[in-house]
């Protein structure tokens, strides 16, 4: 009894460091694919395609203060010249997208 105690112990603390780094990873992926072109793998967008669009940098202050409910606002129903992303990327997609960039804001 007490090996399985153990060893479920175990298992559950390497699902909870693990969970995390996924969706961080699947996070900085959906980045990768949908964001990077125009604001830059480091969300600077200093990109050719952010600059010609005048793409906000992802550490502009105002962006950074801005709360989770409006960024996610912005991504699911775009703002200016950025797509929408409702309907191409899910809510957890979104929210895993919205976690990364707040790494990036924290680099």
């Amino acid at each position: 009894m007490n090996l399985k105690l153990k060893i479920s112990a175990v298992l559950l603390v390497s699902a909870m460091v693990a969970a995390p780094a996924f969706a961080q990873g699947s996070g900085a992926s959906d980045y990768s694919s949908k964001c990077a072109m125009c604001h830059g793998a480091d969300g600077l967008s200093n990109s050719p395609a952010g600059k010609a669009l005048g793409a906000k940098s992802l550490k502009d202050p105002a962006v950074v203060k801005a709360t989770d409910a409006a960024l996610t606002a912005t991504i699911k129903n775009g703002k200016g010249k950025m797509p929408a992303f409702s309907g191409k990327l899910s809510d957890a997609q979104i929210k895993g997208v919205l976690a990364y960039v707040r790494t990036l804001q924290k680099k």
